[in-house]
């Protein structure tokens, strides 16, 4: 039975989707079957794997129940993955009128779940309906934090938001750890936000931080992970020791 993971962080630009992306794709090089589903109507990890975001069925389709979730799952060399696009922001309207509208995602992943050792999704930027799904959704949470001056803000919020979630929707939601990304080891600011993030969450950071890297950031417009952009940029090397460092603390079932 796989595990499912939402990256989240309400604060853009902090890495998100880059290590949603990327993370995925060091897995699947390790052996991991893995599936990313595309919940933020940008759609940006669906052409982050090479996929085209208008393609139909996608998990708008899936959470408003006009198609199964199985129809929605392409498969990449690197993941398979649930697409999304800008539809997807017309869902939490939608979603209001109807049943179990909180776990309209989990009930979709609850059939495929089996197939997987890890699911991951990633979030849209913002405390709303389509986060508060993926809370319902997922058994730990990864957070992204960047090691700039303002990293610490708004976390307060959403740490406020995972404990209304784990109070009354989903009160397994535990947090699987905070990865640092843009860390720079050349100037003290970043030294010092790694140390404050350290000091709020200890025990929960990850040994392995993400680089800032320009193959990061060229890697999207081609449609590939950084492992496959350039594997032996400092990036893909991060991300890398990241998969391995999960796999530690999740390890695949021997059985499947």
């Amino acid at each position: 039975m796989g595990k499912t993971v939402a990256i989240v962080n309400q604060k853009g630009g902090v890495g998100k989707t880059t290590t949603c992306v990327n993370l995925a794709a060091a897995l699947t090089a390790l052996g991991a079957r893995v599936l990313v589903c595309d919940f933020d109507p940008q759609g940006n990890a669906t052409s982050g794997f090479g996929l085209d975001k208008t393609r139909s069925p996608n998990v708008y389709d899936v959470i408003l129940g006009s198609a199964d979730i199985g129809s929605a799952i392409c498969q990449t060399r690197w993941a398979d993955v649930v697409p999304a696009n800008k539809a997807l922001s017309g869902a939490t309207v939608e979603l209001i009128a109807l049943d179990r509208r909180e776990y309209r995602l989990k009930d979709a992943l609850e059939k495929v779940r089996a197939r997987y050792d890890y699911i991951f999704i990633d979030c849209p930027p913002s405390l709303e309906l389509l986060t508060l799904d993926s809370l319902c959704a997922a058994d730990t949470l990864l957070v992204p934090v960047q090691c700039e001056y303002y990293a610490l803000e708004g976390l307060s919020d959403l740490l406020y938001t995972v404990r209304l979630a784990k109070r009354s929707l989903n009160p397994p939601l535990d947090l699987e750890g905070v990865i640092l990304t843009m860390y720079d080891g050349r100037t003290n600011l970043s030294m010092q936000v790694a140390e404050e993030v350290k000091r709020h969450f200890p025990g929960k950071v990850f040994a392995t931080v993400i680089p800032r890297n320009v193959r990061l950031s060229e890697a999207p417009s081609h449609g590939l992970p950084v492992t496959a952009y350039d594997p032996l940029s400092r990036g893909a090397e991060a991300y890398s020791g990241l998969a391995k460092e999960f796999m530690e603390r999740n390890p695949i079932m021997a059985a499947r």
